[in-house]
């Protein structure tokens, strides 16, 4: 079978569309044939050495498809049977991949396959982040970073359908439209604007309890400035690069509090990632959280998917086309 690797880090050019060999599936797997591949910028993480990963190394963690088959000891899931999964194992960017069986979720009807690869991850992370991380209560509000982005699209949504205000930032005017058509109340573009200053005048000088930064190195001092007494500065991504290092000093004047979430701690069991799911699907039927139809590129193309990726050209998700 075909699928995107690397055997150095670097930029797009280093991922390669190789033949591969697939063993069948171990006890405790299935074999699912992948009709939809999500790319998240994690993967871009992991192509250039930010995350290391054991080289020479598939790419991509999330991706919906159909079961082929199944391996021993395996009872929940069969052949035929659509499924999404969204936190790994590395190797998505293939035909097809062997996962265990606990580690993936039934995609209900009503949700395509294109749109259960463009969520999981995406989708999975909202969820912690509004709901755990800092669970959101009616009548707050709260500055989410990249608010056109596809985590920031599903998030925003989610945050409105809550009882939040939203304010959101967006790299560019282009994606202003965007941002408050997923829920934003207020739209700063971060290319042009002072984000602290417009969070302080939008909230009458008081700043915001939670900052949701996925971002990182351009906008983490913001964040901070922008948070009121005692916030939450919740870094869960590195987008423009990861945040430097700094004195927690800085966050004494106001008892800020901070922390560097991440999927896996969130859905590290079989439950806890099922129950995420649900929820996720749920505000979905519900119609509270629209997801728009992705960005489609074929698998060959990966390398220009991750281009345009980190030029900040997208909006909303994408998918690769196996």
């Amino acid at each position: 079978m075909k699928a995107i690797r690397f055997a150095e880090t670097g930029g797009p050019e280093v991922l390669r569309f190789e033949e591969i060999d697939l063993p069948a599936p171990s006890a405790g797997e299935i074999r699912v044939r992948h009709t939809a591949i999500g790319i998240n910028y994690i993967d871009t993480y992991h192509r250039s050495g930010l995350y290391p990963l054991k080289l020479p190394s598939g790419i991509g963690m999330e991706a919906a498809g159909v079961v082929e088959s199944v391996g021993p000891g395996v009872t929940d899931l069969k052949p035929g049977d659509r499924i999404a999964y969204g936190n790994g194992p590395i190797g998505a960017y293939a035909e097809s991949a062997n996962l265990v069986a606990a580690r993936v979720v039934k995609l209900p009807e009503g949700v395509s396959d294109d749109i259960g690869a463009s969520i999981m991850l995406k989708g999975l992370t909202a969820e912690y982040l509004l709901r755990r991380t800092y669970p959101l209560k009616a009548g707050e509000t709260i500055l989410f970073h990249a608010a056109a982005g596809g985590v920031g699209q599903i998030a925003c949504q989610w945050a409105k359908a809550l009882g939040a205000t939203v304010i959101g930032t967006v790299g560019s005017d282009a994606k202003i439209e965007t941002a408050k058509a997923n829920g934003c109340d207020h739209v700063i573009v971060s290319s042009r604007e002072d984000i602290a200053a417009r969070v302080k005048e939008i909230t009458g000088g008081a700043g915001v309890p939670v900052v949701y930064d996925g971002v990182g190195k351009d906008t983490w001092e913001a964040s901070i400035k922008a948070l009121k007494l005692r916030g939450l500065f919740a870094s869960f991504g590195n987008a423009s690069g990861p945040v430097p290092p700094f004195s927690p000093a800085l966050l004494s004047p106001k008892s800020l509090y901070m922390t560097r979430p991440g999927l896996m701690a969130y859905v590290g069991t079989t439950e806890e990632l099922r129950d995420a799911a649900a929820a996720l699907f749920a505000v979905i039927a519900s119609g509270a959280v629209k997801v728009a139809a992705p960005t489609v590129y074929q698998l060959a193309d990966a390398a220009t998917a991750h281009r345009d990726l980190e030029a900040r050209k997208t909006t909303g998700s994408l998918i690769l086309r196996p």
